[in-house]
This record gives C-alpha cells, sequence and structure tokens, in this order.
C-alpha cells in the first residue's frame, strides 16, 4: 500500500500500520482483555483468560454466522490463525493486528483504505466510509457469543447506523468514538464512559453469567448488577432468547410463563435437536445394518448416558425411558410393587404426593388387600420426620414419597426419609418430577431405590420420562409389557426377555424425544443446575415478600425450604377468577387442584392459585403478577 502524500498540515498524522497497533492497544486495555484476536468470538477471548468460568449463553457453540470467504482465504496462510473443522470455517484462534502485515488488506477487516483514510484525516469522519460486508450480519436468537465490543459495553452502538453497525460490530472493531480518541493529540485510547440512567440488560449478551469484574460503570456511581433478582452475575436475558415462545403475546401482551409446575419451555437447542434427528437421523433402533440405524441407535442411547450422568447413576443400564413420570410409577407398581406387596402389607406414601404417585399404589393395595399408610405433615406443608419413623413396620413393603410438592413447592428431607426406610430394610421410590429442574441429583448420594421423572419439566419434549433403579432390583423385576425390542429369543413354548434396560422398553419407543431430553440436559448443564437454583430461590423470596403484604391474600404452604411453587388464595375470589384476570394480562398460571388433593384438603381448601417460576423467569414478571392481584383486592375490598 503506498503512503499518502497529502497536505503539509496532515503530514504528521498516524500511518494505518500505527493505527492498527493503537487499535490493538485499546483492545488490550479493555478489563480482563487479551490481544485483539482477528476472527475470534468474544467468548473464546473470555476463555483465554478464565477457561471454564462461565457457560455460553446458547444452545451451543456456534459462532456468528458472517464470514468473509475472500479474508478466510487470506488468513489461512497467516501463521497461528486456524479453522474449526466445520462447514462454516469459524476460526478458533487469531492474531494480532500487528501480526499481519502486509498479507491482508484493510478493508478486509472494515478499516479505511487510501482514499477513506484521505477523507477521514481532512473531515474527520470515520463511520460514514466504511464500506459493509457483502453478508448482514445477523444477531443472534440466544446469547450466542457475536462481538468483543458489546462483552462488557453496549453503548457504541449508538453511534452508529444500521448499515455501519453491522460493518463495525460483526469484525470486533472500535465504534466511532474510539477511533476520535485514536486520533487525539496523544494517539492514546482513553476510556469512555457510559451514559447515565437507566439501562436495560445488554440485548446480545454473551454470556449467561457475567462476573463483576467485567460489568460495565455507569456514570461515577458503583457498579450496578444488570439482572434481577440481585444474584451476581445471571443475565436472564440471555437465557430468555433462547426459549422462542417467550416472544409469544397472548392478549395482546407479552407472555408470562409461569406454569412451570405443570410444564417447562423448550430452548431452541432441544427444538433444533428433534428437527435434526427427523431431517438426518430418524430410523427405528437396534438390529439394522443400514446407516440411519446406526445414527438412531446412537443418538437414542447417547441420550441415556447423558440421563445417567445428569443424576449421578452407576450406569446407562439403570436407565429406563417411559412416557412420563406416570407411566414410571405405573411401570414401578405393576413390577416392583406386584413382586413384593401381598394381602396385608402396607404401602406409605405422604400427604404431598402428586396424583400419580397414589393412585398407582391405591389400586395395587386394593389388588392384593394391601393398606396405605399416609406421612403428615406440618401446619407448614413439611413432612413429620418423627410421625413417619412410627408408621415403619414388619408389614411396610414400599415407600414413595416426592422430593418436591408440586402444589406447595416443599422440598422434602428426602435423604432422612431414604435413610429411615433403609434402616428398616424398606426400599424408597423417589418422584423426582418437581425436582430435577431445581436442584442437583445424585441418586447414589441419596442410595434411592428408584428415582422417576418426566422430561418435559425439565426443558425436553413431552411424552418421555425416565426410571432410573438400582441395578439389583432391575434385575429382578418381570417385563411389565411385552413386544419387539425387549426379547432375546421367541417360540411358542419360551420367551427369554433381554437385560435392563430393554427388558423394559417393548415396541418402538420415542427415539426422537428421548434425543430431545439428552438435548435439555446438556442446556441445563452448560447453564448449571447450582446457579438455576441459586437463581429461582431468589425469585421465590422476592414474590413471597411481595405477595404477602396483599390484603387477603393466604400462602398455601410455608416450609422453610421450598422450591419453585407459591400456591396462594385470594379473599373474595374464586381461584378460576383469579387465574382468569391473570390471564388478560398474558400471564399464564394454573389455578385448581393440580392434581393434588389430599395435600390441599390438609390446608382445608379445595384449589389454589399456583404461580411456579423457572430460570427464564424475571422479578418485573412477579410485579406484574403481583400488580394484577394487589388490584383485584382493591377492588373486592372497596
Amino acid at each position: 500500500m503506498s503512503e499518502y502524500q497529502g497536505p503539509a498540515d496532515l503530514q504528521d498524522l498516524p500511518s494505518l500500520e500505527n493505527l492498527a497497533a493503537l487499535a490493538n492497544e485499546m483492545f488490550q486495555s479493555l478489563p480482563n482483555a487479551v490481544p485483539f484476536l482477528s476472527g475470534i468470538s468474544a467468548l473464546q477471548a473470555a476463555s483465554a483468560t478464565n477457561p471454564g468460568a462461565r457457560p455460553q449463553a446458547g444452545a451451543s457453540a456456534a459462532q456468528p454466522a458472517v464470514t468473509s470467504p475472500t479474508l478466510d482465504k487470506q488468513l489461512a496462510a497467516v501463521p497461528g490463525y486456524y479453522f474449526a473443522d466445520n462447514a462454516n470455517q469459524y476460526p478458533l484462534a487469531g492474531i494480532s493486528l500487528d501480526q499481519l502485515g502486509q498479507q491482508v488488506s484493510p478493508q478486509a477487516f472494515g478499516l479505511p483504505g487510501d482514499d477513506e483514510l484521505r477523507e477521514l484525516l481532512a473531515d474527520h469522519r470515520f463511520i460514514t466510509h466504511l464500506e459493509t460486508p457483502s453478508e448482514k450480519a445477523v444477531t443472534p436468537v440466544s446469547g450466542v457469543p457475536h462481538t468483543l465490543e458489546s462483552q462488557s459495553t453496549n453503548y457504541h452502538q449508538a453511534q452508529l447506523s444500521g448499515s455501519d453497525r453491522t460493518a463495525v460490530q460483526s469484525l470486533s472493531l472500535p465504534g466511532e468514538k474510539d477511533v476520535q480518541a485514536l486520533l487525539s493529540a496523544e494517539f492514546g485510547f482513553a476510556r469512555l464512559d457510559a451514559p447515565t440512567g437507566t439501562v436495560s440488560p445488554v440485548p446480545d449478551s454473551h454470556f449467561y453469567f457475567l462476573d463483576s469484574g467485567v460489568q460495565p460503570v455507569f456514570g461515577n456511581g458503583p457498579k450496578q448488577n444488570l439482572f434481577a433478582p440481585q444474584q451476581q452475575g445471571f443475565d436472564v436475558q440471555a437465557i430468555r432468547r433462547d426459549f422462542p415462545i417467550l416472544a409469544e403475546r397472548v392478549n395482546g401482551k407479552p407472555l408470562v410463563w409461569f406454569d412451570n409446575a405443570a410444564t417447562t419451555h423448550k430452548p431452541k437447542a432441544v427444538i433444533d435437536r428433534i428437527s435434526y434427528f427427523y431431517e438426518h437421523e430418524n430410523s427405528n433402533i437396534h438390529r439394522a445394518a443400514h446407516e440411519l440405524a446406526a445414527r438412531a441407535t446412537d443418538a437414542y442411547e447417547g441420550a441415556r448416558n447423558k440421563v445417567a450422568k445428569f443424576i449421578g447413576a452407576r450406569s446407562a443400564d439403570d436407565i429406563i425411558f417411559v412416557r412420563g413420570a406416570t407411566e414410571a410409577i405405573n411401570l414401578l407398581a405393576n413390577t416392583f410393587g406386584k413382586q413384593r406387596v401381598g394381602e396385608g402389607d402396607e404401602i406409605i406414601v405422604s400427604q404431598l404426593e402428586h396424583h400419580a404417585n397414589i393412585v398407582p399404589w391405591y389400586l395395587l393395595a386394593q389388588r392384593v388387600g394391601a393398606k396405605i399408610r399416609v406421612i403428615p405433615v406440618d401446619d407448614t406443608g413439611q413432612i413429620l420426620l418423627d410421625d413417619y419413623r412410627k408408621l415403619i413396620n414388619s408389614r411396610t413393603r414400599i415407600i414413595a414419597v416426592t422430593q418436591v410438592s408440586n402444589a406447595l413447592g416443599t422440598v422434602t428431607p428426602i435423604k432422612d426419609i431414604i435413610d429411615i426406610g433403609h434402616s428398616f430394610g424398606v426400599p424408597v421410590i423417589v418422584d423426582g418430577a418437581q425436582s430435577v429442574s431445581h436442584m442437583r441429583v445424585n441418586v447414589q448420594a441419596l442410595d434411592a431405590d428408584f428415582f422417576v421423572f418426566s422430561g418435559h419439566k425439565i426443558f425436553g419434549p413431552t411424552g418421555i420420562g425416565v426410571v432410573y433403579g438400582k441395578a439389583e432390583h432391575l434385575k429382578q423385576l418381570e417385563p411389565w409389557q411385552g413386544g419387539g425390542n425387549m426379547i432375546a429369543d421367541v417360540t411358542f413354548d419360551k420367551v427369554i426377555f433381554q437385560d435392563p434396560p430393554n427388558r423394559f422398553e417393548a415396541g418402538t419407543g420415542n427415539i426422537a424425544d428421548a434425543v430431545g431430553l439428552g438435548a435439555a440436559l446438556d442446556y441445563v448443564d452448560r447453564v448449571g443446575i447450582e446457579r438455576i437454583a441459586r437463581y429461582e430461590h431468589d425469585l421465590l423470596a422476592y414474590a413471597t415478600q411481595r405477595i404477602q403484604h396483599i390484603p387477603g391474600v393466604r400462602i398455601i404452604g410455608t416450609a422453610a425450604n421450598k422450591a419453585s411453587v407459591l400456591s396462594f388464595t385470594l379473599a373474595g375470589y374464586k381461584t378460576e377468577e383469579v387465574g382468569t384476570e391473570l390471564n388478560r394480562e398474558g400471564i399464564a398460571v394454573r389455578s385448581g387442584h393440580h392434581c393434588a388433593q389430599p395435600i390441599l384438603r390438609r390446608f382445608g381448601v379445595e384449589t389454589t392459585v399456583r404461580p411456579s417460576f423457572a430460570f427464564y423467569n424475571t422479578c418485573e414478571e412477579i410485579d406484574l403478577l403481583i400488580s394484577v392481584v394487589d388490584r383485584l383486592a382493591r377492588v373486592r375490598k372497596g
């Protein structure tokens, strides 16, 4: 590139090479920065200084969709630069600008060429002369990394028009003020102050969890946490972008989904994984020599492995796929229960149980002449362990208890329940449908004999669920259903069954949704279940504190240890009336008995309003719910 020979008063201005070096210094001066890496994403840059510190926002490690074929070809020859092994050829490592020399033209990075530089230096303009790349930058739906600039700030965007924003941001280049600072008399980088006032969460934030050290400073005040509730570093807005249905409107209002105890919504990662299965892997599994059968089998058994790992099982052989937690408990009642329970025997459940953990045992007891014994709860809705211990006797054959109440949100002392049962030699079945999405579960640490849950309550598809069983139990169980897939050999005189888990998966199973469940567990793992638990705890505490002061509100279930659920009644209103008013504002809650009539009757009510929270909910949404309930209370009171 020839040097510009311009007017004498411009001869002393920096060359393009100096500008590149200054730009590199600017990026090095940012908080937690590494040298400017051409083509590297913000997430990769952060990982270089703090590997493993923060999960990605989004379902995959996908990079920005913008690529430049010309740039890629040129950079392929640059030392230290290489590509991922994928169709998009996304760079995994980069180089600093001063390494490029003359191998790459400045235009490849959106930097001004000779003519633009002349106008820049003469007219003090920069942004309006940038060339826009041929492919428009795509704003990611999820919090997938997009630009280095917006890792910690977004205020440069206010200086740019739409086309200019594409040119600058997609290549991680500085904004207009940064370049003006570079051209100042000192030729140095002066950090820009963010505008004062209220700032919304960064719409293209790259991480679910932002270290406090990289949170932006607003004006001259203290560092602020952008996200409510006040758990340090939880970017709920990045998470919300991963759930397409949260963009829906109901009755002209943004959807507020507070019915998570009934079912949870699905991230794009799960939706895409199921679509990919049907587009590229769809086949029946096992016993086939063709490629698609191998792909489908690998995907299905891979999902089984993910489930085993997620709940801390000993082996994937201990995991049985079923339609959901209801079918899981029915399977156990009709196999394990059938083997163990006879006339005069007893089955223990708690007052907190969902009907799905009552009715199958009731049917078994009616069939064989057994008896159901019930663990009572105190006035907060927590299990009374002393009373539980007194219920166990020589006739007790099975104990089946929930880990979290779907109606009250009570977290039961499940480890104590299991240990007490085992001290009497009684196996314990745990209903984990309401717990597995809110807290870490380790079935071996719990020493649970069986553990069941549904996929749709942990951001997976409907129609898929899980039975975990200890190997010594599963090996002793007879099949519940017969058909293909679960047999080793069949004649008219004798049938030999497969070993677990196939023994309990007769016929063609729900293959695609098992794969989708695996994707959901991957997603939760990326976010981090402990982080989810802390954030949701803060949400529930915030909602409880706000709603308890509304006249006429009665909270049903006030145990010290709760998860997700806030059941209440409002004096002067039927619960369905409250639910209807909330729906008018786009707020979805469950109103009714929640398939848990015994526990509601323990508190003298037939129905409640039940908002239930997930990690994509916000305090602003809770405020909206509170405003509707408060308005109803004031209207009826008047």
